[in-house]
């Protein structure tokens, strides 16, 4: 299939620069873009401030020194509960950190979505989130019960990065697993927005309507990447690669790197099974 929206991870990663806001989708250590970032470690984009329920894809990017500021709720592998390689940049202050509760990361891209500058949410009240991030502000309903919220300020991004099941050419998309983990709203949230897919197809068959969660008027490219995810999951195509999640929280960023990562995405898959072999 070729034509319409359809390019390479690397074309993809074409349309970003330095100093962009970035949101990438997915959550934890579940359907992150992972053949995207690693399109994006092979470039030269830098500065980035970079918007994610997080997990190896904040390591990845913060060990390359490829952050300037994140955005986030969490950062985590989930079954090993604190991703190794972003917490030992944060600890030497490689970049700056906004960390918010995580529904109100919801309702900041919900607002950036509808393009609107903040949307009132009571998360955040009567916690450390407003003392830790003074930048934030609270508004006072305008109605009789004059009740106090925190006004979330929109998440708007210069680009976007997801990964769905399938996609076709025009750019839309849709999951088969659980979840849809706010992708559509990463897209929507976004001036340009890149979904790499497990496979491209011409027509959605019987998949139920419902799980069309990205639609054309949001994307502007899509890269087909089978196994895209790996090492985070794709349900229900393949589960986290536990044993490779480990090996890479527990190496050393230069030794992961130099293996897995200098090279194309055809050389990070024959590395990968390098490792395989080696560890059967």
């Amino acid at each position: 299939m070729s034509g319409g929206k359809v390019m390479s991870a690397d074309e993809a990663i074409g349309g970003l620069r330095s100093g962009m806001t970035v949101g990438i989708g997915g959550w934890g250590a579940r359907r992150k873009p992972m053949a995207l970032v690693r399109a994006l470690l092979r470039s030269e984009v830098t500065d980035l401030t970079v918007v994610s329920y997080g997990g190896p894809d904040i390591g990845l990017l913060a060990a390359a020194g490829r952050i300037r500021k994140l955005v986030t709720a969490f950062v985590t592998l989930d079954s090993v509960p604190l991703e190794p390689h972003y917490r030992a940049a944060r600890e030497r202050g490689a970049f700056a950190l906004s960390e918010i509760d995580e529904a109100m990361f919801l309702w900041g891209l919900t607002a950036a979505a509808n393009r609107l500058p903040f949307l009132p949410v009571r998360a955040g009240l009567g916690s450390d989130v407003m003392r830790v991030d003074p930048e934030l502000r609270t508004v006072r309903s305008p109605y009789g019960d004059g009740e106090e919220f925190v006004a979330m300020p929109a998440l708007r991004l210069d680009a976007a990065l997801v990964h769905l099941d399938r996609a076709d050419r025009r750019g839309n998309a849709c999951y088969l697993g659980p979840d849809p983990y706010f992708d559509d709203l990463f897209c929507e949230a976004a001036d340009t927005a890149y979904v790499s897919c497990e496979r491209l197809v011409d027509g959605f068959g019987d998949v139920p309507p419902q799980r069309l969660l990205v639609s054309r008027q949001a994307v502007t490219g899509v890269v087909e990447a089978p196994n895209g995810a790996h090492f985070t999951s794709c349900a229900p195509g393949y589960g986290r690669d536990e044993a490779f999640l480990r090996m890479y929280a527990s190496t050393p960023w230069e030794e992961f790197a130099g293996r897995f990562l200098d090279g194309d995405e055809q050389a990070y898959r024959s590395a990968v099974e390098a490792w395989r072999e080696e560890t059967r």
